[in-house]
């Protein structure tokens, strides 16, 4: 059991180092952008490559990950990462740093599946649920941790958070070299409150799968319109610093996990995931549409706090409910969001600094309307023997 906390205590730690890495680099990608002359348009399609390339490759890593194995497709995974920021760090022209980014999605697409992989191989159904909270709050520590990382470094110099985190991802390889062991493969299967099954893509065009697949793609398309483009539009609205969005962008991660851990599971039993879901995206939808309208600092940090925390509820309710019916489709819906929302508002970016969130604001508007034709699926309950 000791040897269990320690390799699961490495998995965490990498996966917080490469997190960290991802978050260190988002305050000064606009003073990047800026120096190379670089449009919204192109911000958008190198955003979605990451994506893109996420998508194409996680079927295939999936499979190497139990053909090759947990540790080399880490391993594999944290050298690819340190690579891409290294190459973000050092890249001049436009072709270089859209390289950096493909790289970047396939290094995502090696260390999830396998990280998840490792801890269930590693925990029991009893501390499997545990051990998977630890994961996603090691990933969201990352995330608020390395943009304010970011902001401070960028002070030195502009590119110095691209080589900090090709570092840390270079750390984190040897660790896993030193510290990891192929695990025993885990073949406990989970059989309680199976949905009742249906085959393949059929799913996508039966009425009781068909809004639920609607809902995570329209709120995937506008988050990721949102989102790829914030940096960039407080930087050329408002003039922002890399220290200024740091400290946005970390002070609203921090209110959303706050919100996240302490209040998910309560409004979850009170309201259930279908209106928990409905209630987050209409305070999510307000509040970038609000963004249109705010212009001192303060204001600014205030409406993001408070989008972060929309976001920061749906997204595991809409992760919750649609595991148990959709299965990988669930990932696949998200990932085609995360492709196109940040093109079109990329584009929308050059012609007007709003449009992107007016359409944000007009996409997640349609994924409310959509919520309230949403009707739970049945589920079959286990037969008692």
């Amino acid at each position: 059991m000791k040897s269990n906390k320690l390799v699961l205590s490495t998995l965490l730690l990498n996966l917080f180092i490469a997190f960290l890495g991802i978050g260190l680099v988002i305050p000064v990608t606009p003073t990047i952008m800026n120096e190379l002359n670089i449009s919204g348009t192109v911000v958008g399609y190198m955003v979605s490559a990451f994506a893109l390339a996420q998508l194409i490759v996680s079927p295939i890593a999936g499979r190497w990950v139990d053909n090759i194995g947990r540790k080399p497709m880490i391993i594999i995974g944290l050298l690819i990462f340190s690579i891409s920021e290294f190459l973000f760090g050092i890249g001049q022209t436009v072709e270089v740093l859209f390289a950096s980014r493909i790289l970047g999605g396939i290094s995502a697409a090696f260390i999830m599946p396998a990280v998840t992989a490792y801890i269930a191989d590693i925990t029991t159904s009893s501390t499997r649920p545990k051990a998977l909270g630890y994961m996603s709050a090691a990933i969201s520590t990352g995330f608020i941790i390395g943009p304010g990382i970011g902001g401070f470094l960028a002070d030195i110099s502009t590119r110095l958070p691209f080589f900090f985190a090709a570092g840390f991802g270079l750390f984190a390889t040897i660790l896993s070299l030193i510290t990891l062991t192929e695990p025993d493969r885990s073949y406990e299967v989970e059989e309680k409150y199976q949905p009742i099954p249906k085959a393949g893509f059929k799913r996508v065009f039966s009425p009781m799968y068909s809004i639920a697949f609607m809902v995570i793609f329209i709120s995937s398309f506008g988050l990721a319109a949102f989102e790829s483009l914030f940096a960039l539009f407080v930087d050329h609205k408002f003039g922002f610093t890399a220290k200024d969005i740091a400290v946005i962008i970390s002070l609203g991660a921090i209110v959303g996990v706050i919100f996240q851990v302490g209040l998910f599971d309560k409004l979850t039993r009170w309201f259930g995931e279908i209106r928990l879901i409905r209630y987050s995206l209409l305070v999510s939808t307000s509040l970038v549409f609000i963004m249109t309208f705010v212009s001192s600092y303060w204001s600014i940090l205030l409406v993001t706090m408070l989008v972060f925390v929309g976001f920061d509820l749906m997204r595991p309710a809409v992760t919750t409910y649609l595991s148990r019916i959709a299965g990988g489709m669930n990932s696949m819906f998200t990932s085609l969001g995360n492709i196109f929302g940040p093109i079109v508002g990329g584009i929308l970016f050059d012609i007007d600094l709003n449009y992107p969130f007016y359409f944000a604001t007009v996409v997640l508007g349609a994924g409310i309307a959509l919520t309230y034709l949403w009707k739970r699926p049945a589920f079959s309950e286990p037969k008692s023997v």
